[in-house]
């Protein structure tokens, strides 16, 4: 059997299964599928044309497939399948297999696919909990849940993780926690960190401040980084003068 008439076997399976079966569209409609999913599987997801059948017949398949998808651990297609079938819940499902096998970052995403805030939210929290900085970030910043990613850069300040701090309150433009995390960058010689973090915030001052410091630590490219972010044209100039070439 050629290609096209493989297909055009597998539509005549379908109609025949809608034609005898009035109650396709509910869900336990799904084991009525059990003949074809198989040829499904092996074409894969992402080459099938169900643009023949209706909306319903369509959904009801790929929701087969995706549990198929499923029961073999690819969640992967899995979550493609329910994805094109528009199935929030059946994707919050994958969402949760994800979870179970801690793999966070895939059920973020699934989340994000799901447009599950609460679930979002409740992922972050746990994160943070655990000490996930990143994949709390990530979980907040998807559900724009502000005061979870002020705990994050409060807890990646406090705990010296530097660069998410600097994300995440980067990100929420918050000049007093920026200002205090270039001030914990400085006491442990962070100096990039620090030059970011009072960028960020705004803070000419601040740059030129720890601009002098490098100063006179002898960090002479640091501390032209710094008057070069303050716009320090006479600090700039005199190191030029004095220090380069």
């Amino acid at each position: 059997m050629n290609k096209n008439e493989k297909q055009q076997s597998i539509r005549s399976v379908v109609t025949t299964i809608v034609d005898r079966n009035n109650n396709f569209v509910q869900e336990s409609s799904t084991n009525k599928f059990e003949r074809i999913v198989p040829h499904l599987l092996k074409k894969g997801v992402a080459n099938l044309d169900l643009t023949m059948f209706s909306p319903e017949l369509r959904s009801n398949l790929l929701i087969a497939l995706g549990e198929a998808y499923r029961k073999k651990g690819n969640l992967h297609d899995a979550a493609k399948s329910f994805a094109l079938a528009e199935n929030k819940d059946k994707l919050n499902s994958v969402g949760e297999d994800y979870e179970r096998i801690q793999q966070i970052g895939n059920s973020i995403e699934i989340y994000k696919l799901s447009g599950n805030k609460n679930k979002l939210i409740e992922l972050g929290k746990r994160c943070l909990n655990e000490g996930k900085f990143n994949e709390a970030a990530k979980a907040f910043i998807a559900s724009s849940y502000n005061e979870g990613l002020l705990k994050v850069g409060e807890f990646c300040t406090d705990h010296y993780k530097f660069d998410q701090a600097l994300e995440v309150l980067s990100i929420l433009a918050d000049k007093g926690r920026l200002l205090r995390l270039g001030d914990v960058c400085v006491e442990n010689k962070s100096y990039s960190h620090a030059l970011k973090a009072y960028n960020n915030a705004g803070s000419k001052e601040k740059l030129n401040s720890t601009g002098d410091l490098l100063l006179r630590e002898e960090n002479i490219s640091k501390a032209m980084e710094a008057y070069t972010l303050a716009e320090n044209e006479a600090m700039v100039d005199f190191i030029k003068s004095n220090f380069i070439g």
